[in-house]
């Protein structure tokens, strides 16, 4: 078991109609709001104009037009600028983990007179930061309750994820019932992300049995509320269940005393993601099997096996190899299941950048260190299993 140093600052308000307690929040951190969002569905469902009622005694900046996969040019510099010619208080960032991970990027640029990237990129380290609070109405990345996001560079091709302690949003308001307009698409996205999530911390050389069982834990969960979500989008139980589901996926619990793993899947899908702009949860549910077969050896298989025997109930009285193997096709065979497009070539990439993006990731991601070690040749190859 390894040494670690863990703290979460964060407030979970959880529950339906908890944004009553929004102003209650805010008022301490200042008068001067900057509001940032999506594309406008949360003018559609209604949101938008709580939220703005609620906050008819501060003063609101707003910023709108966040992607997924949030760019840092033009959304996180236009943050960063009108935080500065605004004296802005206070970011709350109403949407899912998209808005959210840039609204960390603006808060910590604009308490830094150079260019953020420095800070994105560890050039500079982050010292402060403007206090965060968010609305999730989309389940899935967990950055509602830890300290990182993720943040795209369009011209460089690249995908960054930079974490700070300064970044953790204050408080963070997840009420179910407004992810009950989440599209199937999305829904499934989200569960693949979130049980990629849990699964990056899992496979992992040194654990603790109280992780593991966490962790099957999370991604049984996952897997049975996104099913019953498919059939009743406003399944209240399992959209709050979900909805835990996914915040657990990516605070560090489920790694508590384990060694570092890596994250393969994430770094291998954020060279797929920053070069073809593809959902994120997509990706990772392509690449996951893939990278599990291509790692299948004398020194993972029985890690594989307690996956499918804790996650799956594959029957353990069996060649381990045989588990293994059932445990990966069960991976692969849920993630089709629930809507996922299960190739590259099904979302819009073929083979003529595979071996750029391998190169891009063996130089940035630091694979030779991951729970498998990946090398250029094995990023590729596993690449091209994914097609």
């Amino acid at each position: 078991m390894q040494n670690f140093d863990y703290m979460t600052p964060t407030r979970l308000i959880f529950g339906e109609g908890v944004i009553a307690k929004l102003t209650e929040v805010l008022k301490p951190l200042g008068n001067k709001v900057l509001l940032t969002y999506g594309g406008g569905s949360i003018k559609k469902m209604g949101l938008y104009d709580k939220v703005m009622e609620l906050l008819k005694d501060f003063e609101v900046v707003e910023l709108s037009g966040i992607q997924p996969n949030p760019k840092y040019d033009p959304s996180v510099l236009d943050g960063v600028r009108l935080c500065k010619e605004n004296q802005v208080d206070v970011i709350l960032a109403v949407g899912g983990g998209s808005v959210l991970d840039c609204s960390k990027a603006i808060a910590a640029g604009a308490k830094y007179d150079g260019d953020p990237w420095d800070l994105i990129t560890y050039k500079v380290p982050t010292t402060a930061a403007l206090p965060i609070v968010d609305i999730m109405t989309l389940a899935a990345t967990g950055s509602e309750y830890d300290a990182g996001g993720v943040i795209s560079r369009t011209e460089t091709n690249d995908k960054v994820g930079y974490v700070s302690p300064y970044l953790f949003p204050v408080a963070s308001f997840l009420d179910p019932t407004y992810t009950f307009s989440v599209s199937k698409k999305q829904t499934a996205a989200g569960c693949a992300d979130a049980m990629n999530h849990t699964m990056e911390q899992y496979f992992a050389a040194d654990t603790t049995l109280l992780n593991d069982g966490i962790c099957e834990a999370n991604l049984r969960s996952l897997m049975e509320n996104t099913k019953a979500i498919l059939k009743n989008p406003e399944d209240y139980r399992a959209r709050a269940e979900f909805m835990l589901d996914c915040t657990y996926g990516c605070n560090g619990i489920l790694a508590l005393g384990n060694s570092g793993s890596g994250w393969p899947c994430h770094g291998m899908e954020h060279a797929l993601s920053a070069y073809y702009d593809i959902t994120h949860g997509e990706g990772l549910a392509i690449i996951t099997p893939r990278w599990m077969k291509h790692i299948l050896n004398d020194k993972t298989v029985d890690r594989f096996v307690k996956y499918g025997v804790n996650v799956f109930g594959i029957d353990k009285n069996q060649d381990k190899y045989e588990i293994a193997n059932q445990a990966i096709e069960a991976t692969y065979k849920f993630f089709e299941s629930i809507g996922i497009p299960m190739n590259l070539q099904a979302v819009g990439i073929d083979e003529s950048r595979i071996d750029e993006m391998a190169h891009h990731v063996a130089e940035n991601e630091g694979l030779e260190n991951a729970y498998a070690p990946l090398k250029e040749e094995d990023i590729a190859a596993i690449f091209r299993a994914s097609l």
